[in-house]
């Protein structure tokens, strides 16, 4: 006789996880792949791929470790469809109504389950190191929602890389060291990659008949789908990888898509690894004298600053803030964030590394298809769905904060002091992407101007009213101020022009 459900979901593969921690015997852990999970937006195949496979392994890892697991395939007969529609058929089956479950990380699902017709019970997801109070307490009262202050909150409640009271190395952030160009070459072969097992390539095989469509390859296929796999990608970065991120954890290269990147993110967010295990092994790297301290905290930072704020923010923010649109943008997503043509070849190639391995980093998704939406005035509900789509580490959680937030200045400032936009100088000084262009970078106006340099005045002039007074860009617009009226005329027909010829859908 089942006492209760226990549900597991697809981005909760922790063993000790908080409606884990709940069991007791007789309870039936319920994980399933649904087509509502899969479809909701069209991911990229090697996301669907990599979290069915982990589910199945960490299933079969439960029932090693003596729980009762009830696990619907996606190709099953009887498969409901829903997470929901899967606890009512196996409440029904198993004569129970009451079910454990630990709160998911997307608004829409928490109402799914909020409005289903069982006793469910959500428990807070503990995993993360800044609860939903913790967080409420932190912004509650200040003007400005900075994470920068929220990270040093987070570093004093950890401890890491602390000396006491005061930052190791007497620094709290050392992003000024982090801002090398790209190098010559990399001295690192790319994350760790994993032969699929028959199980694996089970998977592989129902991924490619049903999701043949979805932008993205899903072939070759070289990510961990278990805790040990993850564990070994995360040494080989620590090992190979670490001492060298921070000072090109912002470059780009044509050539490697990588660089010294750890590529973790979608086993963390999974919950195969722990911000824990991950920020120790890293400072620990430091403290034997391995990697410097510019790379330790700039990495430490995207994980217990960047990621725990991102997290707060959404859940603060709550369930329309994916709908935010403060500027108004309203263009539609061109169609070659999905592989079509382009002549911008940073975009480009952004786009097709995307497609080949669900995975950019994050001055590719910030500073290149983020930076260019933003000065296009893509709809940011459309930048915000494509981002979901296509990067295996996406949850709305994290990547709604991201996109609407950082990303679109969407939320009107909530995350940004400014909006993250550049003309074509940052692209390309931080990369090797601009010298074979059709455009060029240093053309301004006329033949062969690159689009960036047009749209970013574009941009300022039509929002002038909202940020000409903002502090840190009052220097630009003095500087469009000082331009000839000819001139600035000329950028602003330019860029109406490469728009109107975008909208069109010819090739730009």
């Amino acid at each position: 006789m089942v006492s209760r459900l226990i549900l597991v979901l697809g981005d909760q593969l922790s063993p000790d996880m908080a409606a884990l921690r709940r069991h007791e015997p007789g309870d039936l852990v319920v994980m399933a792949e649904v087509g509502d999970e899969a479809g909701y937006v069209p991911h990229h195949p090697k996301k669907i791929a990599f979290l069915f496979a982990a589910m199945r392994k960490f299933a079969d890892s439960l029932r090693r470790d003596g729980i009762d697991v009830a696990y619907t395939r996606l190709d099953d007969p009887d498969n409901a469809g829903s997470i929901p529609g899967e606890l009512l058929r196996r409440a029904e089956q198993h004569g129970t109504d009451e079910v454990i479950a630990t709160e998911p990380g997307e608004w829409r699902l928490i109402q799914a389950l909020d409005d289903c017709p069982l006793r469910i019970t959500q428990l807070q997801d503990d995993r993360f190191l800044a609860s939903h109070a913790t967080f409420q307490d932190w912004a509650e009262g200040r003007k400005e929602l900075r994470m920068e202050w929220f990270y040093r909150d987070m570093r004093r409640k950890t401890g890491l890389l602390m000396d006491g009271d005061e930052p190791a190395g007497g620094q709290w952030n050392y992003d000024h060291d982090n801002r090398k160009p790209a190098p010559d070459a990399v001295a690192f072969s790319g994350p760790m990659s994993f032969t699929p097992d028959a199980e694996v390539e089970e998977v592989l095989d129902l991924v490619a008949r049903r999701f043949d469509n979805n932008f993205g390859q899903l072939r070759p296929f070289a990510f961990a789908t278990d805790r040990g796999q993850a564990r070994r990608a995360l040494t080989h970065f620590i090992t190979h990888a670490l001492p060298r991120f921070g000072d090109y954890q912002d470059a780009m290269l044509a050539e490697n898509g990588f660089l010294y990147h750890a590529v973790v993110s979608m086993y963390l967010n999974a919950g195969l690894l722990t911000w824990q295990e991950i920020c120790t092994a890293a400072e620990e790297a430091w403290r034997d004298g391995h990697a410097p301290i510019n790379a330790v905290e700039g990495f430490i930072r995207q994980i217990i600053g960047w990621r725990e704020y991102m997290r707060g923010i959404y859940f603060r923010e709550g369930p329309d803030y994916t709908r935010r649109n403060e500027l108004g943008h309203s263009r539609s997503l061109p169609w070659f964030y999905w592989g079509g043509e382009t002549r911008m070849r940073c975009v480009s190639l952004t786009v097709a590394q995307t497609r080949d391995e669900a995975y950019a980093h994050h001055i590719q998704r910030l500073m290149v298809t983020g930076n260019f939406a933003l000065l296009a005035g893509i709809d940011p509900y459309q930048v915000h769905e494509w981002y979901l789509s296509v990067y295996a580490d996406a949850y709305e959680w994290v990547e709604a904060p991201n996109v609407i937030g950082m990303s679109q200045f969407a939320d009107g400032g909530i995350v940004g002091s400014k909006p993250y936009v550049s003309s074509a100088n940052y692209i390309d000084r931080m990369s090797n992407y601009c010298g074979d262009c059709h455009y060029s970078a240093k053309t301004k106006t006329g033949e062969g101007a690159c689009p960036f340099n047009l749209l970013y005045w574009h941009f300022l002039n039509r929002h002038r009213d909202r940020f000409a007074q903002n502090p840190r860009m009052s220097r630009i617009y003095a500087n469009w101020d000082r331009m000839d009226e000819d001139r600035r005329r000329t950028i602003l027909s330019e860029a109406e022009t490469f728009l109107n010829r975008m909208a069109q859908g010819a090739v730009v």
